[in-house]
């Protein structure tokens, strides 16, 4: 009797530590970490809106550009290890985190335009530019129009027109929009537009990006076309596509993780993405 009690307890122990065993990387929506301290804050009133950043280190500039309803402390896994040896730029998009939303059609282009008002408000020619998903979308445009002020381009989680959507119903996504909304409340000038405001994003997520084969094949900057192994929302043969039309692109998939590669391990994206600005010409 004592000895089937035993087997009973041991089984029993053994299919619990089975049921708690954690789901791998890709399916887990880790908080990002606190802000890193000694941030320079600024910002630059472009059509009618503060645009607004935070800036560590020193060094040759990356420029941090977030995902859509997000803001530049969802960077904050990164920051440390990249501004070791550089300058460090999170700038939040018109509307987003801090920034005012302004006057104009919201876009990716007006986004774009707010960051190179941004670089000329800090006086820098060239800088390497680490886009995620939205941010990534911001960061083919500066790639495409204003090409000489980038080093380099970091692209994750990107596309560029609306094929390269999935269509998924994935819990790490409402998660991510669920702490987007409490972020916007706590850190927007003007909370009480939080509908008004999704409801515009939602709009330009319909209607954009429509970049062409042809701009795609025209860039020039040195780029890095990247995604994780499991992302939830861009199709990896659209990745693979704009690494192949974009001539001379590297394609960086990361293993394990997924469209949100940044919370879920900001350390090897942080490592991507030096081993991507160091291979960088000077």
């Amino acid at each position: 009797m004592l000895r089937l009690a035993m087997t009973v307890a041991i089984a029993t122990a053994l299919t619990g530590a089975a049921a708690a065993k954690p789901a791998p990387l890709w399916k887990q929506l880790p908080a990002p970490i606190a802000v890193p301290e000694g941030a320079t804050r600024g910002e630059v009133v472009v059509d009618g809106a503060a645009i607004r950043y935070a800036s560590w280190g020193s060094g040759d500039s990356i420029v941090l550009l977030h995902g859509g309803m997000g803001n530049g402390e969802h960077w904050s896994g990164e920051v440390a290890a990249l501004a070791a040896h550089h300058r460090v730029i999170a700038i939040d998009a018109r509307g987003h985190g801090r920034s005012e939303r302004g006057t104009g059609a919201l876009s990716y282009h007006h986004m774009a335009e707010d960051v190179v008002a941004v670089l000329d408000g800090l006086k820098l020619d060239r800088v390497v530019i680490v886009g995620w998903s939205d941010g990534g979308i911001i960061g083919l445009d500066l790639a495409i129009h204003h090409g000489d002020r980038l080093r380099g381009l970091f692209a994750f989680g990107a596309n560029y027109d609306q094929s390269g959507m999935k269509s998924s119903s994935a819990s790490t996504i409402g998660g991510y929009f669920a702490r987007c909304k409490d972020d916007f409340l706590r850190l927007s000038p003007a909370p009480k537009q939080l509908g008004t405001f999704r409801d515009e994003l939602r709009a330009m997520w319909k209607r954009e990006p429509t970049f062409t084969k042809a701009e795609l094949q025209a860039i020039a900057t040195p780029r890095a076309i990247a995604d994780g192994e499991h992302d939830e929302i861009i199709k990896r043969a659209h990745a693979e596509q704009m690494a192949t039309l974009i001539p001379g692109a590297a394609l960086v998939i990361l293993p394990g993780l997924s469209h949100f590669a940044p919370w879920q391990d900001p350390d090897a994206f942080a490592r991507a993405v030096l081993a991507f600005v160091d291979g960088l010409p000077t």
